[in-house]
């Protein structure tokens, strides 16, 4: 765990990020964002406004064009070999999951302890088991993810970025496309981690989800910013943003056109 908890998990300074297919093409300037250790925050924004390139730029998984991004206090330019622990203190959730469909969920999910902590099979089993009856996933273990519906491929997904115990947990889009049953499931799982889960180490998770729907997130507790216009727009409580002119964010609170007139 972080050392100094006075150090920011995020801190990025006049960042811009570039696209993922085209690291030409900006997508979002000038990012001033100032995330504490145990803060939830939800990145709103329509498609193709930057979401999944910011989230991408956060995991260290691209480096910043311009300006400057700190992880947990460490220059992410300087990051090389060297600085993979301060990388795999971070968990990323892609949209739609991103399973290897060769391999089965069991199999999916131990994958970092197989090649980050280069644990044999039968000696990772036993924390993957725990985590896959934490998430209701231990009847599929076994089963590929092709074979699954894509709400299960999802959760999956997260065990795999949880297996490690991460201090910060990215998340795109994570609600998209789930039933009731399910989005009930994340949202209530994800307020756990953020109020500090038992079954990883009970310290309170730093949270970054995107979303293009405002209305299931709703709590007092969550922080909440914008991308319009390749801006960072911070919005701050969910009482500010629910007292946003902003035509856009009235568009994902779904509010309808007449009343944003």
């Amino acid at each position: 765990m972080s050392e100094n908890q006075n150090i920011p998990a995020i801190e990025m300074r006049g960042v811009n990020v570039t696209a993922m297919r085209d690291a030409s093409f900006t997508v979002v300037e000038h990012v001033n964002w100032l995330v504490a250790a145990g803060e939830f925050w939800v990145i709103a924004g329509q498609e193709h406004s930057g979401k999944s390139d910011l989230l991408m730029l956060a995991a260290g998984l691209m480096p910043p064009v311009a300006g400057s991004y700190n992880l947990f206090g460490r220059d992410t330019k300087d990051f090389g070999e060297a600085e993979l622990a301060e990388r795999l203190r971070v968990g990323f959730v892609f949209q739609e999951g991103q399973l290897f469909n060769q391999l089965t969920i069991a199999e999916n999910v131990a994958l970092p302890l197989r090649y980050q902590k280069n644990l044999a099979p039968a000696a990772a089993a036993a924390e993957v088991n725990e985590l896959l009856e934490l998430m209701e996933l231990t009847p599929l273990a076994d089963v590929t993810p092709s074979n699954i519906a894509a709400n299960w491929r999802l959760r999956a997904a997260l065990a795999r970025a949880l297996i490690l115990k991460p201090e910060i947990l990215l998340l795109d889009n994570p609600l998209a496309g789930l039933g009731a049953r399910h989005l009930h499931w994340w949202l209530r799982f994800l307020d756990q981690l953020s109020r500090g889960h038992e079954q990883f180490g009970g310290k309170p998770m730093t949270l970054v989800v995107t979303a293009d729907d405002l209305r299931p997130w709703q709590n007092a507790r969550r922080r909440f910013a914008l991308l319009r216009d390749k801006k960072f727009i911070p919005l701050g409580s969910w009482n500010e943003v629910e007292t946003a002119n902003d035509p856009i964010v009235k568009e994902l609170l779904a509010v309808p056109a007449e009343l944003t007139s």
